[in-house]
């Protein structure tokens, strides 16, 4: 059983960025590949980017390439999301989820814990 917290979220004016974690308490993250998706609400949940349980690949959904990047450091227990000239449609609930010796999933089907969600704002 893997419990995930995202924290960073927040406040920003567009133009501004933030870094979102995401961590887990019962277990190490070690192993598992992490995705970040986005949620407003009554809209489907959207993939943002996910990074494999190695960290030797990832992926990124096409209209955030370049603005959004997604790391993770195995030995702090931690994968971040940079988030850099965000915009008001980038505000949503974020969301990250891991998937045991997961790839870089694009959906939210395959993952099998998923964290309460941190709240990202950006004012115009």
């Amino acid at each position: 059983q893997v419990q995930l917290v995202e924290s960073g979220g927040g406040l920003v004016q567009a133009g501004g960025s933030l870094r979102l974690s995401c961590s887990a308490s019962g277990r190490t993250l070690s192993k598992y590949a992490v995705g970040w998706f986005r949620q407003t609400p009554g809209k489907e949940r959207e993939f943002v980017a996910a990074i494999n349980w190695s960290g030797e690949s990832d992926a990124y959904a096409d209209s955030l390439k370049g603005r959004f990047t997604i790391s993770r450091d195995n030995t702090k227990n931690t994968v971040w999301l940079q988030m850099n000239s965000l915009k008001p449609e980038d505000t949503a609930v974020y969301y990250c989820a891991a998937e045991y010796f997961g790839r870089a999933r694009v959906t939210t089907t395959q993952y099998d814990y998923w964290g309460q969600g941190t709240q990202v704002t950006v004012s115009s």
